[in-house]
């Protein structure tokens, strides 16, 4: 289970939107409370022009259950639906994916592994064992049409200044996510 959120992280909206909600849709669960102030971090401001982006502030109240509503409103001919998650949340993102067969076209995570290899300093190897260690549940979703992958890892360097998991604001992962959507 995930720590306690800290205060100043959980005041704000639980959830931050931009884009078209009508057309294809992010959902972001961000475990950092990012966006506090109602607008989205600017790194993902351009993929919101392309998608609506639903920003699920987790140390804010009711984040998840927002993204859970989304999911569960998803019809079979609607736009499609990514999930974006990091480390302290990918396996409630898989969960969550996992009650809504199909509505999800894509689970894209980042370093969902993270407190593994602190330890490790492996990040790219602990993210494989922790696909590894989900491989029922991800073949799973995959059957109902839902790919799962890792878009992005840290890399412990002397320039990666942020303890894992990588901020999911930070330009690298909105670059793997919009790689994996096919974004522009």
């Amino acid at each position: 289970m995930p720590a306690e959120p800290a205060p100043v992280r959980s005041e704000g909206p639980a959830v931050v939107t931009a884009g078209d909600p009508s057309g294809p849709k992010v959902i972001v669960l961000d475990p950092a409370g990012a966006a506090k102030h109602d607008e989205l971090p600017a790194t993902w401001r351009p993929l919101a022009e392309e998608r609506a982006v639903f920003w699920c502030r987790m140390p804010a109240g009711g984040a998840l259950t927002e993204a859970d509503d989304l999911l569960g409103d998803a019809g079979p001919h609607d736009p499609e639906i990514a999930v974006v998650a990091s480390g302290p949340f990918a396996a409630e993102a898989l969960q969550l994916v996992e009650r809504h067969p199909g509505a999800a076209t894509h689970l894209l995570l980042v370093d969902p592994a993270s407190d593994a290899f602190l330890a490790s300093d492996d990040a790219l190897q602990a993210n494989d064992a922790w696909l590894a260690e989900h491989d029922d549940v991800v073949a799973k979703l995959l059957e109902t049409g839902t790919e799962v992958r890792v878009v992005a890892s840290s890399a412990v360097s002397p320039e990666d200044r942020v303890p894992p998991p990588l901020p999911l604001g930070h330009p690298d992962v909105v670059s793997a996510v919009r790689r994996a959507l096919g974004a522009h």
